[in-house]
């Protein structure tokens, strides 16, 4: 499509050709049928499934000839390689159904909708596919389904920066329309004069279209629409021929053993439930739960005994070395959980993503954790089937090159399941069809356990579970130690000053944002560690700070810039971090390593991480605390079992941080809380220090926070030298002599990542990496009550008190105390 075109129309006012734009996110929809139906007056766009196609409608409204043009919606947070190319073939072609071209652009945006930073990157990415700057004869249309002023708008404005900045690109041209008064055809007509004035400003032009490009692309819906039929045709011939084998004698098995694999976010436990008939699988019971173990149940479905076993998904784009070894091992186990094996594995993949390579690759590697006769008892199954609409199942595949090696993999089986609709039983009924024609298919009749593979898999796992309790416990007496070690003198402490140290995508901006209560420092979609080049690529390149105040307690954080997973990162990385320490003088109380926990931490993430460090020297360690990101990908799995089960290069960076770790995330509560107990960790490593750290080009400095200044003696350094020296000892010997392991309950601090991805159950979720405006203010309040109160009166040691302490303690040694 070209910039504008000028078509020499005399009389503009007599016809209007409109396109509408947008997202959407989880079950709330952008609103542009709506928006259509209501523009022109009637109700010419079916609203009750998604809009998968573009479409154009025309009628009189208020003396001119409106034409508006549908569109498929892309997902907000998505970049533009997640959406599929059927939506981006469909997004494409809608300008050409007005021709010869559209006088404005309607990006429909629902007031109740929170907009995060990556909506700015994901809005420009699906405009370039108009291959013009659609920014300039684009009008923001704000729709509400619910009683809504403009003032509301206007506030909503105020309080998000991304809408702002929509706003700004788009000549700051709004408009409000609000759906639920549909008598008020005034709200329409001030929109057509609205459009009317943007036309004149551009000089009576529309938007021209390449007549070229869309022949060629309705070339290509043929082509694929030809290629679609063809293997719906290939699929009923070989389903017939199965179906035969059934009908001369050959009985399926009265009792299915079925295992549900794939990606996070799936859909895979929704689809155990309706499967089943029965919500036995948790879903969404927490916003942002996932499955973390294998589960199994039982059920009678259209005359058969079932056995379903559901399975923890692997973040969708990690290779198999990216995935955590607690993920894998539950992975590799679910075909165990009912042996001899599973009639039929479900490959899970949801119809609303796109098959790229990087999704392709991680489904072939993840797949290779069983034997390769897997494929031939495998069935893939499409989520979300209503996000097809008007579209065929088979138009999809034939779209995306990655579904077709899959589907082909496991010779052309597959179904679709509508994880909204539990009433249709006639896709179980179809399913369980299909499974029995792929047995009667197949040599063997399931796919075949390795005895002693599953045994060497539960011994791994029990080890693992027992190792995990004992770490916990040790981990627990060393916090109730500690907190009797500190005790003395009291001091208020004015400021923290924090710095974020971590890979491209480990979360540090959303921990900056939840840690101020804020929305400042900009996310970075987690594809990024993907897109390594061998040059200097320095995307964010300098360390950003941002300062929260809670009530008199001045808050500072610093994020450096990220890395790439390399075991030797670029020196500007080093320089950037080292250069960190000066931006929060007179230098930071605390360094958090961020590790998400969704992913694998590697011998070369280690490599990196001290390579990182070193320029520090090895004094900044006592400043260190490992914070594990994305912490809802394991509920209330203790942080232990993945540390355990990860191995030796991480238990190596925590014994360098003296084992003081966090674990972050901000669902399923208020996050209010875990950002405390993150506080409360931070200001017992000020006091244990009772020094900030600094660095005076690659000299080592360290300032003593607390005392008014004054000349130290040799007797007073070398207390504060032995007391150090007590601690360590103290803490390392805790690990060799464990208390009798319990199982109490831990609250963990929780984390959010930087990405967001849509919930494929069809439930509804509120925004991955969100946070409320209201939820953020009254988090803010809450802590700064809180900081208020442990701030003013935290106690700082000296030397002398603190042996004399422990002492006390070390003679009542089994007594528990809870942590602070």
């Amino acid at each position: 499509m070209a910039a504008m075109s000028n078509s020499a129309q005399s009389h503009p006012a007599t016809e209007l050709r409109i396109v509408l734009i947008g997202g959407r996110y989880n079950n709330l929809r952008s609103g542009k049928s709506l928006a259509g139906n209501f523009i022109l007056g009637q109700n010419v766009f079916n609203t009750s499934r998604r809009t998968a196609q573009s479409e154009a409608k025309q009628q009189e409204v208020f003396g001119r000839r409106v034409t508006v043009v549908d569109t498929p919606g892309w997902w907000w947070h998505y970049s533009r390689e997640n959406t599929p190319k059927l939506d981006q073939i469909e997004i494409q072609n809608s300008v050409h159904l007005c021709p010869p071209g559209p006088h404005v652009f309607l990006l429909v945006i629902p007031v109740s909708l929170h907009l995060s930073q990556r909506v700015k990157a994901s809005l420009k990415q699906h405009f370039e596919l108009f291959n013009a700057d659609v920014f300039s004869p684009t009008i923001v249309l704000f729709t509400a389904l619910n009683p809504c002023s403009d003032e509301t708008v206007e506030s909503k404005i105020r309080r998000s920066p991304v809408l702002q900045w929509i706003l700004q690109q788009c000549g700051n041209r709004k408009h409000f329309l609000n759906l639920i008064n549909r008598e008020d055809r005034d709200q329409v007509k001030k929109l057509l004069e609205k459009i009317e004035t943007l036309i004149a400003n551009n000089g009576f032009r529309h938007c021209s279209v390449d007549r070229s490009q869309g022949e060629t692309l309705r070339k290509e819906m043929r082509d694929l629409t030809e290629r679609a039929s063809k293997r719906f045709d290939q699929v009923q011939k070989q389903r017939n021929k199965l179906k035969l084998q059934i009908e001369v004698g050959k009985v399926p098995p009265n009792h299915l053993r079925i295992v549900m694999i794939g990606g996070s976010c799936a859909g895979k436990s929704t689809t155990g439930n309706i499967i089943l008939g029965k919500n036995v699988f948790k879903v969404h019971e927490k916003v942002g739960r996932r499955t973390t173990h294998s589960e199994i149940s039982h059920g009678l479905v259209e005359g058969r005994r079932l056995t379903v076993v559901d399975s923890p998904g692997w973040f969708c784009i990690n290779t198999l070395q990216e995935t955590s070894e607690m993920d894998k091992l539950e992975i590799e186990n679910s075909v165990n959980l009912c042996p001899p094996g599973p009639h039929a594995v479900l490959l899970v993949i949801p119809v609303m993503i796109n098959t790229d390579e990087s999704y392709l690759r991680s489904v072939q590697e993840h797949m290779s954790l069983f034997k390769e006769e897997i494929w031939k008892h495998t069935h893939v199954l499409f989520t979300c089937g209503d996000w097809l609409g008007v579209k065929t199942v088979e138009e999809h595949i034939e779209s995306d090159e990655g579904l077709q090696w899959i589907v082909n993999k496991c010779e052309n089986r597959y179904h679709v399941l509508n994880n909204k609709d539990h009433s249709d039983k006639t896709q179980v009924k179809e399913l369980l069809e299909k499974i029995e024609e792929m047995w009667a298919g197949n040599e063997k009749p399931y796919y075949e356990v390795e005895l002693d593979r599953a045994a060497e898999l539960e011994t791994k796992r029990e080890t693992g579970d027992k190792m995990a309790r004992r770490l916990k416990t040790i981990n627990e007496r060393r916090s109730r130690v500690l907190k009797e070690l500190i005790g003395g003198e009291r001091h208020k402490i004015t400021d923290i000053r924090i710095v974020l140290v971590g890979q491209k995508c480990s979360g540090k901006s959303t921990t900056g944002n939840m840690i101020l209560f804020k929305d400042l420092l900009s996310l970075t979609p987690d594809r990024a560690w993907l897109k390594k080049t061998y040059q200097d690529q320095r995307e964010t390149s300098t360390c950003v700070k941002h300062e929260g105040n809670f009530d008199g307690v001045k808050v500072s954080v610093v994020e450096t810039p990220g890395w790439f997973s390399d075991p030797t990162p670029p020196d500007w990385i080093k320089d950037e971090v080292l250069h960190s320490v000066s931006m929060c003088s007179p230098g930071p109380h605390v360094f958090l390593l961020l590790v998400p926990i969704f992913r694998s931490f590697t011998e070369k993430d280690l490599k990196a991480l001290l390579e990182i460090m070193k320029p520090l020297t090895e004094r900044v360690w006592r400043h260190c605390m490992v914070l594990f990101t994305r912490g809802h990908w394991i509920n209330d799995v203790p942080v232990e079992n993945y540390i355990v089960r990860e191995g030796k290069e991480l238990q190596e960076l925590l014994e360098k941080c003296g084992n003081r770790y966090h674990v972050l995330k901000n669902f399923n509560s208020d996050y209010s809380v875990h950002v405390k107990e993150l506080f409360q960790k931070m200001i017992n490593m000020i006091k244990q220090n009772k020094e900030c750290f600094s660095v005076e080009g690659k000299k080592e400095k360290f300032i003593s926070l607390h005392w008014p200044p004054k000349q130290q003696t040799l007797t007073e350094q070398e207390w504060k030298r032995r007391e150090q020296d007590l601690i360590e000892r103290v803490m390392k010997a805790l690990a060799k002599e464990p208390e009798k392991p319990t199982e109490p309950h831990v609250r963990t601090a929780e984390s959010k990542d930087d990405r967001y991805i849509p919930y494929m159950s069809g439930d509804v979720a509120s925004e991955y990496g969100s946070i409320s405006e209201n939820r953020r203010r009254r988090g803010h309040d809450q802590v700064a009550e809180w900081l208020n109160n442990k701030v003013r009166e935290s106690e700082i040691s000296s030397g002398i008190g603190s042996i004399c302490s422990s002492n006390t303690y070390m003679e009542n040694f089994d007594e528990s105390s809870e942590i602070d």
